[in-house]
């Protein structure tokens, strides 16, 4: 297997070396590894779950656990990779991130494969992945500012967005299937054979950022210097706050997610992946007017619009019966259009977020300021899922799930008239 992904990736090298300038061809590179990465993500997404609800029995305490582990490396680490980024060249800790994210997955086929998989093996796993996802994301976020420059900010953001919404549109069926048909072991395996064509890649560009100018400071005065720099701006203030109670309840929902759908909706791997190919056309639709949007309303009501439509999806999620109309595939049918606006609502929201925050920091700053939005925003989100998956323990995953939809609610409200977003226009 891993063979035919690396004959596809000399095919798709030798297109990105046709016509184009170096820095065409890099950016290209790093577009594709991006891409290779959004497809992984995707197929992890459902797959990894899936092997613990379906091959483990997972209950929704331990759900919650793997969710709260896969989320733990932003409150551990996110403030110390500031200062990593800011210290070292960018492109050789992506590739080692990645490296270490594909590894531990294809143990997750080894261990099933040797029949030792358990719930702390994936636990494990999850916070691997989590950890090169902190990491390498930093990373490549500053190496793409250094790659496009600011003022290619938004234009580069909104093709890594399509390329997002494809893999949403195939990752989930794509896994779903290989979940159906083989194991979802194996279908986590190509995820890693992905990582292996992505380090490849990157390994190819012809281009290095450079290493900054050695810090004198000790690396405890630079994350000070980081987290002040977020308090004395207001635009990172606001959004790091908000941002932050989003992720808490976006953990929240996701460890209760699988289990909404397969035990109280009855869908099956294949299905829940063909609901969830919604998502990439929610993505697809973003991609296509987040820039109308932000030059007709500005980037801080863009912001607001995605906000209010996850919250009307996180409300309305949770009150889909069994059988609606009768009918297990009218259920389905509404979770999937649940998820298509949740997440064009999602890519309305962090694309001009991101552009946002990258325009109002200097270079010097852009990866502390890059890490400490990272802790700041998702360094609650191992507390959301650990409260998720205990409410739907004792309470049941419906209850779980209508908890996180008030919270939405009051989230949106508190955005629109507690900060300044609704003024932002550049």
């Amino acid at each position: 297997m891993c063979r035919i992904f690396t004959a596809l990736y000399h095919s798709l090298a030798a297109r990105l070396r046709g016509d184009g300038s170096a820095a065409t061809v890099n950016f290209r590179r790093l577009w594709f590894s991006n891409g290779l990465n959004c497809f992984g993500v995707q197929i992890t997404t459902l797959a990894l779950p899936l092997c613990a609800v379906l091959l483990l029995h997972a209950t929704p305490e331990q759900m919650g656990m793997l969710v709260a582990l896969q989320a733990l490396p932003f409150a551990l680490f996110g403030l110390p990779v500031g200062v990593l980024l800011d210290r070292r060249s960018k492109h050789p800790i992506m590739l080692a991130s990645e490296s270490m994210s594909g590894l531990a997955l294809a143990s997750v086929a080894v261990a099933y494969w040797c029949g030792v998989l358990s719930m702390p093996w994936l636990y494990a796993v999850g916070f691997m992945i989590g950890t090169g996802f902190v990491v390498g994301g930093g990373a490549e976020q500053v190496f793409l500012t250094f790659l496009v420059g600011r003022d290619g900010l938004i234009d580069a953001q909104s093709k890594f967005a399509a390329t997002e919404s494809a893999s949403r549109l195939i990752g989930p069926g794509l896994a779903g299937v290989l979940v159906q048909t083989l194991s979802a072991p194996v279908a986590i395996l190509t995820t890693a054979c992905g990582y292996l064509i992505s380090v490849i890649n990157l390994r190819a560009m012809s281009v290095r950022d450079p290493r900054p100018a050695p810090s004198h400071n000790h690396p405890l005065r630079d994350i000070a210097d980081g987290l002040l720099f977020v308090w004395h701006q207001p635009l990172l203030r606001a959004l790091a706050w908000g941002a932050g109670i989003w992720h808490f309840l976006f953990y929240a929902s996701t460890a209760l997610t699988v289990l909404f759908a397969t035990r109280n909706l009855g869908m099956s791997p294949g299905v829940l992946g063909m609901a969830q190919m919604m998502g990439g056309a929610g993505l697809l639709l973003s991609a296509v007017i987040v820039r109308p949007l932000t030059r007709r309303y500005g980037a801080g009501p863009t912001i607001l619009i995605g906000l209010a439509s996850t919250a009307v999806c996180f409300a309305l999620m949770p009150a889909i019966p069994a059988a609606l109309f009768g009918s297990a595939l009218a259920s389905a049918a509404a979770y999937a259009v649940l998820t298509f606006f949740f997440d064009c609502g999602v890519m309305l929201f962090f694309i001009p977020y991101l552009g946002l925050r990258q325009k109002v920091t200097p270079d010097p700053m852009l990866g502390r300021m890059t890490s400490t939005m990272r802790f700041l925003t998702v360094a609650t989100a191992p507390l959301g899922a650990l409260a998720a998956g205990w409410v739907a323990e004792h309470a049941g995953v419906r209850t779980g799930m209508a908890c996180i939809a008030g919270g939405s609610i009051a989230l949106t409200i508190a955005m629109v008239w507690g900060t300044p977003l609704r003024k932002v226009r550049a």
